[in-house]
């Protein structure tokens, strides 16, 4: 795992070692274990190095092919790697290295980039070809890794994150649909981000991008036509069984420890359960528990390990090393914080970093197995009219639990039922409190859409977890990066194995939503090999209680008395919002405008933390 920037200049210009350098350097985080850089007249390539697999010096970056024409920066995993060594053998190919990046390199000579389809990692690498004069930028299938780039000034500028961008010289401005994006949905979905000059490498695709500055851009995976050409499976308990535990032994390959984070919730209780079954020794987990009582599932976590004799370690954040947190995620993440418990995750990296280099995660397993709640209202989208006129009278709306569903309903369109069903906040909400916004206009979101619904036609739950797994879900994997490798820690997702995710969109409604919880399939496969207080227990997730923070923690106190007058507030999407009116109310005891209130609060922490940097 590691972090990798490049330049590219297409006037030909010579590339400054030192901005190169610089662009690297503030990438330490991601890999402290060692750097280099690969300079040729126009193009430069720099790479920080966080040793996981061939931990010698044989595994350092950039690495260039034996001839010379190919110079590659990867930042990720190749788990099968390790398949290909009989294959090139075969073909007289010798291995200098153990590394996986060595593999990836000859895979590219012999085949190209039709190599993709055979690799089972989660990666984004940047290859330079000497004699064509080209670069190609690619991304993993499900987009774990992050790849950022902008053309600016006759250059394209590339990097794990874009604080290596804007060291480069690229400009910080943010975008007005890049803002409203986020005032809607929480993040910018596709390949445009919060600024103007940065987008993504979209996942599953890679770019060529030539010396004349032509850029072509491929889809190399397409969810919707995987899940179309699958073979049937007939046995989905033991197909999901076989496949899962293989899953997650790929993703314990690794020469550093490997430890997993864990909640105590069904997903990564299930990662455990399998290291168990099959007989991986010396596994430390790692959890944080909350003080309010329907925040916790500590007790949960800490019973499992116990009880598979592994280790477990445990954190709990107080008011000044949740604070202290909030303010380093508000730097790693490179945008406002969205999913609200990125300080926590970044605590837990924190109290993993002194035993392991790598944390498996359960990310992925409620978009792809129907694990939300908010699923369940689009299973009868009839009966959110009737909601919508039990939200008019008096006795139903006084219920605090039951507003975030009085407001969904009142969304008259399937398509924004689907494209709307992740976000806190609605259309009709967002008119109410912030004024006249129009409703931001995402191309990437209607065509995800349009492919959900041609594979999913009449099937609004179905249509919704293909959204989400393109939108939500990337969001989310954004989040695990970079708040484990903030402390330099890789993060893996065993559910985003291809095979279960293409496998999986081929399966009957039964197995994603029969029950309360949803992911029937995951629970009936582990039912023997859980306890039964985690496979009935209640989803939490890793939620925050921000409504208690704000009001009983001092430095947050404070902190929301400097928000009452920020300056955000002069932004042209938020002048006509009364700061210090949000906030009295919320002093009052108001939790029914946190959703509104969260995301200017997390826009305000990010404009002091990390705004203010790059400016």
């Amino acid at each position: 795992m590691c972090g990798i920037n490049g330049i590219f200049h297409l006037n030909f210009k010579q590339v400054d070692q030192n901005q190169l350098e610089k662009m690297r350097d503030i990438l330490e985080h991601r890999g402290p274990d060692d750097k280099g850089i690969f300079l040729n007249n126009n193009i430069g390539l720099g790479h920080r190095r966080l040793s996981i697999i061939d931990t010698t010096s044989g595994g350092h970056q950039p690495f260039i092919s034996e001839n010379g024409r190919y110079t590659i920066v990867f930042n990720g995993e190749i788990y099968n790697y390790q398949s290909f060594y009989p294959e090139l053998k075969g073909k007289g190919i010798s291995l200098k290295t153990s590394s996986d990046t060595e593999v990836l390199l000859k895979l590219y000579e012999l085949y190209g980039m039709e190599m993709l389809g055979r690799l089972n990692g989660m990666f984004a690498f940047a290859i330079w070809d000497d004699v064509e004069k080209k670069l190609i930028l690619c991304r993993d299938r499900m987009g774990v890794k992050p790849l950022y780039y902008a053309i600016y000034k006759d250059t394209l500028f590339f990097a794990s994150e874009q604080k290596a961008l804007f060291t480069a010289g690229v400009p910080l401005e943010i975008s007005n649909d890049g803002m409203e994006e986020y005032i809607f949905n929480r993040f910018v979905a596709g390949e445009n981000t919060l600024y103007n000059q940065v987008k993504k490498v979209l996942p599953g695709h890679y770019l060529i991008i030539d010396e004349k500055g032509k850029i072509t851009t491929t889809r190399w995976w397409n969810l919707k036509e995987e899940i179309q050409n699958h073979p049937k499976i007939s046995n989905p308990k033991k197909w999901f069984e076989e496949t899962f535990f293989e899953s997650v032994k790929l993703r314990m390959v690794s020469d550093v420890p490997v430890g997993v984070l864990l909640s105590g919730g069904l997903d990564s209780c299930s990662i455990l359960s399998s290291l168990y079954h099959q007989n991986f020794k010396n596994i430390e987990t790692f959890n944080i528990s909350f003080s309010e009582t329907e925040h916790n599932e500590y007790h949960l976590a800490k019973k499992i390990t116990q009880e598979y004799q592994y280790h477990f370690n445990h954190t709990q954040l107080d008011n000044d090393t949740l604070y202290q947190n909030l303010i380093e995620t508000s730097y790693f993440q490179d945008e406002p914080i969205m999913h609200l418990n990125e300080p926590h995750l970044l605590a837990i990296a924190k109290l993993a970093k002194p035993k392991v280099k790598v944390l498996l995660s359960g990310e992925g397993a409620d978009e792809l197995m129907g694990g939300y709640v908010r699923y369940k209202a689009l299973k009868s989208p009839s009966l959110l009219k009737i909601i919508s006129f039990l939200s008019k009278l008096e006795t139903f709306n006084k219920k605090p639990r039951f507003d975030k569903l009085f407001r969904y309903s009142k969304i008259n369109s399937d398509s924004d039922l689907v494209i709307f069903n992740g976000s806190n906040v609605y259309p009709e909400d967002i008119n109410l409190f912030y004024g006249n916004i129009k409703k931001p206009v995402n191309e990437y979101r209607h065509q995800i859409l349009k492919e959900a619904q041609e594979l999913y036609p009449k099937n609004l739950q179905r249509q919704a977890l293909y959204f989400d797994q393109h939108t939500y879900m990337c969001s989310l994997l954004d989040r695990n990066d970079r708040c484990t490798m903030g402390t330099s820690i890789e993060c893996r997702e065993p559910f985003l194995d291809q095979r279960l995710i293409a496998g999986l969109g081929t399966l009957d409604n039964k197995w994603m939503f029969t029950g309360k919880k949803g992911k029937f399939i995951l629970k009936s496969t582990m039912e023997n090999m859980l306890p039964k207080e985690i496979l009935d227990f209640r989803k939490i997730g890793l939620s925050a209680p921000w409504g208690s923070y704000l009001l009983s923690f001092p430095k947050f106190k404070d902190e929301l008395e400097i928000f009452a007058t920020s300056d955000i507030f002069n932004m042209p999407i938020l002048e006509n919002i009364d700061g210090r009116k949000l906030v009295t109310e919320i002093q009052k005891g108001n939790t029914k405008i946190l959703p509104y209130v969260m995301p200017l609060f997390m826009l305000h922490k990010w404009q002091k933390n990390y705004y203010t940097k790059f400016v």
